[in-house]
């Protein structure tokens, strides 16, 4: 199943994390088709920074292993999801969140996320 991952969704899958559902589990683990958004990369790496995140260092390489490994695609970010950005009602003020809900909307793709907020949006969810 095609789909983009929430930043937790993602940590929380590669730890075998208990607050992970059993429906994101059996996604994360289906058939590839997953995809991790650069802006969910680039909140890990500013969390690893500063102290928020705890994951083995250098984080970067650590990341993109676990994608590699998991068969996740990195979503770039394009002009057309910041574009759709413009379009959001501010329901939500979290820029990274923002920014996978433009994704979502823009490339057809449901969100694994356990985030309340995202249903406000017209975005399909997995959860």
């Amino acid at each position: 199943m095609k789909a983009l991952l929430d930043t937790h969704a993602f940590l929380w899958a590669l730890a075998g994390d208990a607050r992970i559902s059993p429906l994101a589990r059996d996604t994360f683990a289906g058939p590839t088709g997953l995809s991790l958004s650069i802006a969910s990369f680039w909140e890990i790496l500013i969390k690893v920074q500063s102290g928020k995140l705890n994951l083995p260092r250098p984080a970067g390489p650590y990341v993109l292993r676990k994608l590699a490994e998991n068969g996740i695609e990195m979503l770039p970010i394009s002009i057309d999801h910041l574009l759709a950005i413009e379009r959001l009602p501010m329901h939500h003020r979290d820029p990274f969140d923002r920014m996978l809900i433009a994704q979502s909307l823009e490339e057809n793709l449901p969100i694994v996320t356990s985030d309340p907020s995202f249903a406000r949006y017209d975005v399909h969810l997995i959860w």
